[in-house]
């Protein structure tokens, strides 16, 4: 079914969005505008006080990349027109099933709970009034929702809306940008996305614009580092992170039933978790954290060691026994309470991973020969030294605390974690 706008919306990233009739109809429904009450980068507003976007600017904008990618792909001949419409829906929906605080609350239901968001984002396509508007227009909600989530036989589709060439990643980078105004987001992805083909079912690029694949790369990696995972950022994050997760039996926050689900977005959980019932030290705990949280009192980061390779020891001793001994002997060395200590661990990769969670271990680049004809070749991300030099895990340990005990755990923190992880890791294997 083809593309035919009927409204469009203005946008600070992309300038005008159009859409069609079943999109504005989507766009219009409750489960779709609570994204709006879900902010983009969770706690980055405290640190970046402009970032307030949210889920739901960053799904049309991935929708109109989707388009725009998809009208290429058409023009090459490589994908039918009529087959636009399902490709900017899919996008349009990849992130429906996010609960608040975005990816924090995919923190929470990791530690708590196997549902992801994406699992609840096939069953609000599929069991609520979106499927009813899908269905009215003529359209296929298990297709939808199969491309929204990598599980389309058309791979080259799944890479558009996940993984390193992604529509994704071109909203994201480019929205988070403009928002916090850091810099490093800035990407060329107009020439990105008139340079994709596609060779045996899967995404691939024109070679002329590899370097401006590169650069994307580089870009993301340099917003994880000065955005996403800021020391500052995330104080914030772990603060509601462990108020959500010490308030969960009490308030339900990973009752994955849509009914309850929905009801969950940033501003009204945080009006739950501080008006807790503090029945017991636990909740009284959460209910600290909620109001430290919104009257941004931060903890202090008062250690930090990052590693960049995918194989080091870092990886061995990040389980979550291991961190709950670390957090017990600093807390004993500094005369402290184990509330007071806030081990922070991210594992994030430096590049992005395949639709199917897979390290991206390759790129897929399109030529021609003397004659003019189009040639492949598979090029190793081991061959690209600037992808290649931060390829792996972006591995990160921090220590936390609050202000009355900074002194103490700061000391304590590179005492206990200070001689190195290696030693560290050997120490509490034995």
């Amino acid at each position: 079914m083809a593309f035919t706008p009927v409204s469009e919306i203005s946008d600070p990233v992309h300038g005008y969005i159009y859409l069609s009739e079943v999109e504005r109809d989507i766009v219009d429904t409750y489960v779709f505008q609570r994204l709006r009450r879900i902010r983009q980068l969770a706690g980055a507003h405290l640190t970046y006080p402009a970032a307030q976007h949210s889920r739901f600017e960053h799904s049309l904008g991935t929708m109109h990349i989707a388009g725009l990618a998809g009208n290429v792909l058409v023009n090459k001949g490589y994908f039918d027109g009529d087959e636009i419409q399902n490709l900017r829906l899919a996008a349009l929906l990849h992130d429906v099933g996010h609960g608040p605080f975005s990816h924090l609350f995919e923190e929470v239901m990791a530690e708590r709970s196997n549902v992801t968001h994406e699992d609840i984002g096939r069953k609000i396509i599929q069991q609520t009034e979106i499927k009813d508007i899908l269905d009215k227009h003529g359209f296929d909600s298990k297709a939808i929702t199969m491309l929204s989530f990598g599980k389309s036989k058309l791979l080259f589709l799944n890479e558009l809306i996940a993984g390193g060439l992604s529509v994704d990643i071109m909203d994201y980078l480019q929205r988070d940008s403009y928002f916090t105004s850091a810099e490093y987001g800035k990407i060329d992805a107009e020439r990105i996305i008139n340079s994709f083909e596609v060779y045996n079912n899967k995404l691939a690029l024109d070679k002329a614009a590899l370097y401006s694949f590169e650069s994307m790369m580089i870009s993301r990696y340099e917003m994880f580092k000065a955005v996403y995972f800021h020391k500052t950022v995330r104080s914030a994050e772990i603060m509601m992170l462990r108020s959500m997760i010490l308030a969960d039996e009490e308030l339900h926050l990973t009752d994955a039933s849509l009914k309850n689900y929905l009801e969950f977005t940033d501003d009204a959980t945080m009006v739950r978790l501080i008006t807790l019932q503090q029945k017991n030290k636990q909740l009284k705990l959460a209910a600290k954290l909620a109001r430290d949280y919104r009257d941004r009192k931060l903890l202090k980061c008062v250690f930090e060691k990052i590693l960049h390779k995918s194989d080091s020891i870092i990886r061995k001793v990040l389980s979550k026994r291991l961190l709950k001994n670390m957090t017990e002997e600093i807390a004993k060395s500094a005369g402290v309470e184990a509330n007071h200590v806030y081990i922070d661990v991210s594992k994030a990769p430096s590049v992005p991973l395949t639709p199917t969670k897979e390290e991206l271990n390759a790129i897929v680049l399109i030529g021609k020969n003397i004659n003019g004809k189009k040639i492949h070749h598979t090029l190793p991300i081991s061959e690209i030294p600037l992808i290649s030099s931060i390829s792996g895990f972006m591995d990160m340990i921090r220590v936390y605390t609050t202000i009355e005990s900074r002194t103490k755990v700061e000391k304590a923190g590179k005492k206990v974690l200070g001689t190195g992880m290696e030693s560290w890791y050997e120490k509490v294997s034995m």
